[in-house]
């Protein structure tokens, strides 16, 4: 039998990044809006969810191609 890995937590990413003084890399950011919101999905409307996906998505957007010169530490 397969052992599934443990789904990565809002609560998990924050301590990582607290512990790794990563409050400066955007990506990491981004996804831990992303983790919170998934884990508030079902007390949300559609037209909630949509909105805060949506701001997501334009701060990211807002960023412009940040991860130039570091590619190999945010890809690798």
């Amino acid at each position: 039998m397969h052992n599934a890995p443990k789904k990565l937590s809002s609560t998990d990413l924050a301590l990582y990044i607290e512990q790794t003084d990563s409050m400066t890399k955007p990506w990491l950011l981004a996804q831990l809006r992303l983790l919170k919101l998934q884990e508030r999905r079902d007390s949300l409307s559609e037209a909630e969810y949509l909105q805060e996906i949506t701001d997501i998505h334009q701060h990211m957007m807002s960023l412009g191609e940040w991860w130039q010169g570091i590619e190999d530490e945010v890809f690798g």
